[in-house]
């Protein structure tokens, strides 16, 4: 799982022990719901989609006031905070099925509550990695944590699987819920002392206005704005064909189960292979340029399950697409998380982070229920060429103009804060580049003060962003 060789420190090998660990119960756990709603309680259909979407939905407007409140706590108690939560009310199902006292809305709750925690957790974790790993090693940090996710996603639902037929159906939810407690204890071992964010205003609670502040920063950013919508969108479609696709592969073809998981399981070894090379591909060729290509690449692979059909040749025309869009989003993801990482200052990073994950969670929930509606009148294979045909839209609204960042906001988010461009405008609106040494910031905002016509559009951040 080691995206290179470079040592990020006995801090972040915590971090990243205690990620391995809470990811690798997630996808054990993965499908458990469901099966229990089946299996245990002899719900249908209607019941998995009602308690999917809660846990997504009601969970993301639980979590709305989450960023402010992380935003100016220490990150590291918060994220055990949440772990441990997680723990407590997911250790509750297997308790309550032992006892025969499980219900379908005991099930509702335990959704919605890890549903907000986790969205408080990614917030409060993406806020610490930012901290904890120098501007220059956040692309190798989160190579690794995507390299992490994939594996888990290749070896946790087979193994899961199997601990379900031999032990019972609340096997993996023990498993699941023991993953949070220990990912609770690597992170309590990182040590060290976490300094606490001031704020600016110097004053204490939560302002109405505070709870939308993410959303705020990111639609008034000319860079983020388009990756916003691009990754909800694109998240929302890819999550709209899980259904559709289980229900023609497990229903109209007739797949068994194990090829149905084989088909998803071993595609995901391309996010491992993705993921490993993200970091020397963005060397070679630049961040942005990558995010580009990768960015229209994954949206091109879904319009092929329409070619779907029954037995062998079904099978390998779901593997070849799944492996192709699961390789570019291997090489996308982490380069996406860091170009939003240091897009964003760190006295914002957690309510960016909380505001984007609550509207992710919020468009998949939506899109996944106008997808299974929309599978009963057209047919799920209709509903598949439609979600692909969406797909091939969405690469217009990738950040394809340069990004250029406020002076004030400069602080920390070049990647290499040596070599920052700063762009002075003249008579006749022609640009003259001035390269800027140590103190980027500084230098930039003593220009504004001295008038000398350095608009705030005029400021360019990283050594690969040179205006066209």
């Amino acid at each position: 799982m080691v995206t290179g060789r470079r040592a990020l420190g006995r801090e972040f090998r915590w971090l990243w022990t205690a990620y391995v660990v809470s990811t690798y119960g997630t996808w054990l756990g993965f499908g458990a719901f469901p099966l229990i709603v089946i299996t245990v309680l002899h719900g249908g259909s209607a019941e998995i989609a009602v308690l999917m979407a809660s846990g997504r939905v009601v969970g993301a407007l639980l979590a709305i006031p989450v960023g402010p409140w992380i935003e100016f706590r220490r990150k590291r108690p918060v994220m055990i905070a949440m772990d441990l939560t997680r723990f407590a009310v997911l250790i509750t199902v297997p308790l309550a099925y032992t006892f025969g006292w499980l219900t379908f809305g005991q099930l509702l709750v335990v959704a919605v509550v890890d549903g907000a925690a986790d969205i408080a957790f990614n917030a409060a974790s993406g806020s610490f990695v930012k901290y904890l790993v120098e501007p220059d090693d956040l692309l190798i940090a989160n190579a690794r944590f995507e390299s992490t996710n994939w594996s888990s996603i290749v070896l946790g639902p087979p193994i899961g699987g199997l601990l379900i037929g031999v032990l019972g159906p609340v096997t993996t939810v023990v498993a699941d819920a023991v993953s949070f407690l220990l990912s609770a204890c690597g992170i309590r071992a990182i040590g060290g002392v976490e300094p606490k964010p001031e704020r600016r205003e110097g004053r204490s609670g939560i302002k109405a206005a505070e709870l939308f502040e993410g959303w705020r920063h990111i639609l008034g950013s000319a860079a983020l704005r388009p990756l916003f919508f691009n990754s909800i969108l694109v998240n929302g479609l890819i999550s709209a064909t899980e259904p559709l696709m289980a229900v023609l592969m497990l229903g109209r073809y007739g797949f068994p189960v194990w090829e149905y998981g084989l088909a998803f399981a071993v595609p995901s070894i391309g996010g491992l292979a993705g993921s490993r090379v993200a970091r020397p591909l963005a060397s070679r060729f630049g961040q942005r340029r990558l995010i580009l290509v990768t960015g229209v690449l994954r949206a091109c692979w879904v319009i092929g399950l329409a070619a779907m059909r029954p037995g062998v040749p079904g099978l390998l025309v779901v593997m070849a697409v799944e492996g192709g869009l699961i390789t570019t989003c291997g090489v996308f993801n982490p380069l996406f998380a860091t170009y939003r990482l240091e897009l964003t200052p760190a006295d914002r990073t957690a309510r960016v982070l909380a505001a984007w994950s609550i509207s992710s969670n919020t468009s998949i929930a939506l899109m996944t229920a106008l997808w299974g509606a929309m599978a009963e009148f057209t047919g799920a294979k209709a509903a598949l060429g439609i979600v692909g045909l969406c797909l091939l839209v969405t690469p217009f609204l990738l950040p394809w103009h340069r990004r250029v960042v406020r002076a004030e906001d400069l602080v920390g988010q070049a990647r290499r804060p040596d070599r920052v461009l700063v762009m002075r405008r003249r008579a006749g609106n022609q640009p003259v580049g001035e390269q800027i040494g140590q103190q980027p910031r500084e230098h930039a905002l003593a220009a504004e003060r001295q008038g000398l016509h350095l608009g705030v559009e005029d400021v360019v951040a990283g050594a690969d962003e040179h205006p066209a």
